[in-house]
């Protein structure tokens, strides 16, 4: 700006300083709405933005409590470590409203997708310890114990030991519940010092079931060797939930002398409970010696007649056989599958629906390519399910399942000419299996995919060439790194190529990553740089421009009711994760979903579906941000599966069983309020015929 002459300045100087003295009426501010404000949040929050520093400010000392709440709301989910004195700040302020949406965000800073400095993990133990000694409030006390155990250091597994006793006290179930998180966020290692008599406390027989629940959680998570009397004896309680959990812990820590009491588990009438009874019979019959009776693989032999109950429609049934498939069995276990798969086809002959005849030949791949993975080749799959499953679908489930072969190592020539079969989906279930057992001949074939159409398969393709050590394939990794801006699920695979092929030469573009929009391909960056150089690096919060895609908010008591075969599903939106429940919105009114499976059933987990692909590799075409929500993940939570922070997009997953470890994790926005016995009935493969957008009448 060009300066003005002296003596005109001085003169404006002189007129300026007059007019700044004469008195101006007394007039307020214009006063803003809440509900503006809180749409500016929301806004901002969706933008990763901090509204120029008005986000915090609001936080601290917005006049409005809804306010102050909505904004720590805002700091959970975009989880920013330069926030965290903010969020400190607010586990002391006046309002125990205020004071427990602080303590939620220190959890989600706590299990940020980019873990935390240590320095910020020691202030946050610090401050949340010192909060949960003086908080008077109950509801916040156990917020901060549940933020405690998804923090998981030695300082707060400490505290939540202490909270533990007395069993029958206010602080044991969410103690509890907290300590089996930090166990599955940190290793049973964490929670080993633990007195196994304290949490046999908690599952002693009471009037409320759900301290019960949370003990055999934190027993189940613990994993200890010790433990086996006590996963015994809660065998016996009669919740669901509670069984299936002792259940599971039996399995991982149990002995094949312990078969007789999971096969009475094996018996129960509730799906879940004998699909983990299967599963966990599965798992000791590992532990079989060779040549000697194996009385697990008798029990589930015996679980033959399932089949026949599967081909009646009760495909629910068909969940404990699902378990045993995934699990897989050892080679002494062979002719057990094979008895499966001729009851399942033997029970086709008469299934009553082709709904049970899809179930059924689904099941018999299943079982045929676990036989594959026993002898680490593909034979089975290639005749399997009685003509009705696409062999695109059973060729790539006996590929993903061969890469999992634990005998002798062999490379997987057989999957070399699978590289050029025209499905993406079995082209990428090529290269997991040549990824793990890899052939020299493979390595042109798969250059030759790092500059294919299909992102999913380019990607795959350019990780397989990095396991590879193939120096060749670096030309056309690096042309895929070019597309990584434009095709951010392209990060996480190119980076593993260009560490393994270039070394210390790959830290340039990496660097350049760490301020990409997409906070996937920061955290990919973040993390590669860093087992490159050996030092932490962090990326830092990057706002996101005013065009990004944002959905439409899903109104409250909007539902969504999915058609399949075996019956409705209906889901209530949750009105706080309105972007996540509006896009799955908008997706069912185009008619996106029609036709899609549930591509993932893990029997006592999760029902996964929305992946037009079906490998579980697919989505619409963009990416959303998470909106996580104060909704714990209990039977019949819909929850939003993701590969990272910010990575949503179609694929929605039901949970068959409380998951606490999810909690704040995946977005969750939504319950199963009709059709949760057909959820229980889902199998891989099952079709939704389409999903109908309705409201709940208030």
């Amino acid at each position: 700006m060009a300066r003005l002459p002296a003596a005109v300045s001085a003169g404006f100087l002189l007129v300026s300083a007059c007019v700044r003295s004469v008195p101006t009426p007394d007039v307020p501010p214009p006063q803003v709405e809440p509900s503006e404000v809180i749409a500016r949040i929301q806004d901002w929050e969706d933008r990763r933005s901090m509204g120029g520093g008005e986000l915090v400010r609001l936080a601290t000392a917005a006049p409005e409590v809804a306010v102050r709440v909505r904004a720590f709301r805002a700091l959970a989910r975009i989880q920013d470590v330069a926030t965290l004195d903010t969020v400190l700040s607010g586990l002391t302020a006046p309002d125990k409203a205020v004071r427990d949406e602080a303590a939620f965000a220190a959890g989600e800073l706590a299990q940020s997708w980019e873990p935390l400095p240590e320095d910020a993990r020691a202030a946050l133990t610090e401050a949340l310890v010192r909060a949960e000694a003086t908080e008077a409030d109950g509801w916040v006390r156990i917020t901060l114990l549940e933020s405690l155990g998804k923090l998981a250091t030695p300082g707060a597994v400490e505290v939540l030991t202490a909270r533990l006793s007395p069993a029958s006290g206010p602080w044991s179930e969410a103690a509890a519940t907290a300590l089996g998180v930090a166990a599955r966020k940190a290793g049973a290692a964490a929670v080993a010092n633990i007195p196994l008599e304290t949490i046999r406390a908690l599952l002693k027989p009471r009037e409320r079931s759900e301290v019960n629940l949370a003990g055999a959680y934190l027993l189940a998570a613990s994993k200890r060797p010790d433990a086996v009397d006590a996963l015994q004896s809660c065998l016996a309680n009669g919740h669901p939930d509670v069984m299936a959990l002792c259940v599971k812990g039996l399995g991982d820590v149990g002995s094949p002398r312990d078969w007789v009491a999971l096969n009475l588990s094996l018996g129960d009438a509730t799906p879940r409970v004998s699909a983990e009874a299967a599963r966990a019979l599965a798992k000791v019959a590992a532990k079989c010696e060779a040549g000697s009776p194996c009385h697990p693989l008798l029990a589930l032999e015996g679980q033959v007649y399932r089949a026949k109950q599967v081909a009646e429609g009760k495909a629910a049934q068909g969940h404990a056989l699902l378990a045993v498939a995934q699990q897989g069995l050892p080679l002494q276990g062979r002719p057990v599958l094979s008895r499966m798969r001729s009851a399942l086809a033997e029970a086709d002959r008469t299934a009553v629906s082709d709904e049970a005849h899809a179930d059924l030949a689904w099941l018999d791949c299943r079982f045929a390519a676990a036989m594959d993975r026993q002898l680490g080749t593909l034979e089975q799959v290639l005749q399997c399910g009685y003509g009705r499953v696409p062999e695109a679908r059973s060729l790539a489930l006996g590929l993903h399942e061969v890469a999992q072969f634990k005998g002798q190592p062999t490379g997987a020539a057989f999957a070399v000419p699978y590289l050029n079969h025209v499905s993406p989906i079995v082209r990428g279930a090529a290269l997991d299996a040549l990824s793990e057992r890899p052939v020299p001949e493979a390595m042109a074939p798969i250059r030759a995919l790092i500059g294919g159409g299909d992102a999913v398969v380019a990607g795959l393709a350019a990780a397989a060439a990095g396991k590879l050590k193939d120096a060749e394939a670096l030309t056309a990794v690096q042309a895929l790194a070019d597309r990584v801006p434009k095709e951010p699920d392209l990060a996480e695979a190119v980076a593993g190529a260009l560490v393994a092929l270039q070394g210390q030469a790959a830290e340039p573009r990496l660097r350049e990553w760490l301020t990409h929009p997409h906070a996937n391909v920061r955290r990919v960056a973040a993390e590669s740089l860093t087992s490159l150089t050996g030092a932490p690096v962090r990326s830092a919060r990057v706002e996101l421009p005013p065009e990004t895609y944002r959905p439409p908010a899903a109104p409250p008591g909007t539902t969504l009711t999915l058609r399949t075969r075996k019956g409705d599903i209906t889901v209530l939106l949750d009105p706080d994760a309105p972007l996540t429940g509006g896009n799955l919105m908008a997706l069912a009114k185009q008619g996106y979903f029609r036709g899609i499976t549930f591509h993932r059933v893990v029997p006592d987990f999760v029902a996964q579906g929305g992946d037009p692909r079906g490998d579980g590799e697919g989505g619409p075409g963009y990416s959303i941000r998470c909106e996580m929500t104060r909704r714990p993940y209990a039977r019949g939570t819909v929850g939003m599966a993701l590969s990272g922070k910010d990575t949503g997009g179609s694929q929605f997953f039901f949970t068959h069983s409380p998951q606490p470890h999810l909690d704040g994790r995946y977005t969750a926005f939504g319950e199963v309020i009709q059709g949760m016995d057909v959820v229980d009935a889902l199998l891989e493969g099952t079709i939704i015929d389409d999903v109908i957008v309705g409201t709940r009448a208030p």
